[in-house]
């Protein structure tokens, strides 16, 4: 199945600014799962454009523009391939891994990055909210954070935020919900409270709003599960990510795979308004066949 992906970013101010270079983490992590088949980043005012790689593996485009303007337009439009397993297993290869985690020795000093709190002065309220989280099977570390994803879609709402920035564990706990990176990051601090590994990824849902061009970027949390690797956790909708999850970008820390990030030079009030467009769609093989 092959997914069109077309991400628009627009800024508007009320005069001509210079701008700083902008960070841009919009290219979907390929892998036995999915592979980019193309990309194309438009810009305007033009940009000098420069791709890397971060410590936490994932492709960044730095963009450098040339010429001042009252109005910024990033555009990414990409078309992905996702692949079904090579093997479909009829069971599982190996059981549930044990709760708690215990990680292999190999792992552990790379592990203790996605163990440590990005929030800590929130420990007390998170550890609080979780007085009365139940586990229904406690031996393993998959249902325990099953369980935990279901608690925050059951406990909290989701609310559409146009605000930037990510709310804190206890601001998302005082307001009764927040959006989908809000909530992902209570999972992501809420889920090494208890001792596993967690990160907080960031991307894009296929759905119906992404399909009519009225979405925006998603982000959820992945765990990991020793023996059986990185488990993706939605909890928007409070269900494990599925191939409709379309990864761009992971990191220990929210702020680390921000969509769009830069600065412009000039007067605060010199900025209007930011607007962001995603469409995700389903594209059929048009080639013809050799």
């Amino acid at each position: 199945m092959r997914l069109r992906i077309v991400h628009q970013t627009r800024y508007l101010y009320k005069k001509k600014v210079h701008f700083g270079p902008h960070r841009l983490v919009l290219r979907p992590r390929e892998g036995h799962d999915l592979r980019v088949e193309s990309m194309e980043i438009k810009t305007e005012p033009p940009a000098q454009l420069s791709w890397s790689r971060d410590v936490f593996g994932n492709s960044v485009a730095t963009v450098e523009f040339e010429k001042p303007a009252a109005e910024l337009l990033i555009e990414s439009n990409v078309r992905v391939l996702r692949m079904p397993p090579v093997i479909k297993a009829a069971k599982p290869l190996s059981g549930m891994t044990p709760w708690p985690p215990v990680y292999d020795s190999l792992e552990r000093t790379a592990v203790r990055a996605y163990q440590k709190l990005s929030y800590p002065k929130d420990a007390a309220a998170v550890k609080a909210w979780l007085e009365n989280f139940r586990v229904k099977k406690p031996d393993h570390a998959e249902d325990v954070i099953r369980n935990l994803n279901e608690y925050i879609r059951d406990e909290l709402n989701y609310i559409r935020r146009e605000e930037k920035g990510v709310l804190t564990p206890a601001q998302t706990l005082e307001l009764g919900g927040g959006s989908c990176r809000d909530l992902a990051t209570l999972l992501l601090e809420a889920a090494r409270s208890l001792g596993a590994a967690a990160r907080f990824a960031s991307g894009y849902l296929e759905c119906d709003a992404a399909i009519l061009g009225e979405a925006s970027t998603h982000a959820w949390t992945e765990v990991y599960h020793p023996g059986r690797g990185w488990s993706g956790y939605d909890p928007s909708i409070g269900e494990e990510t599925t191939p409709r999850h379309v990864v761009t970008g992971v990191s220990n820390h929210p702020r680390g795979v921000m969509p769009v990030s830069g600065s412009f030079y000039g007067k605060a009030a010199a900025f209007k308004e930011m607007a962001i467009s995603v469409t995700v769609r389903p594209e059929s093989d048009t080639r013809a066949a050799g």
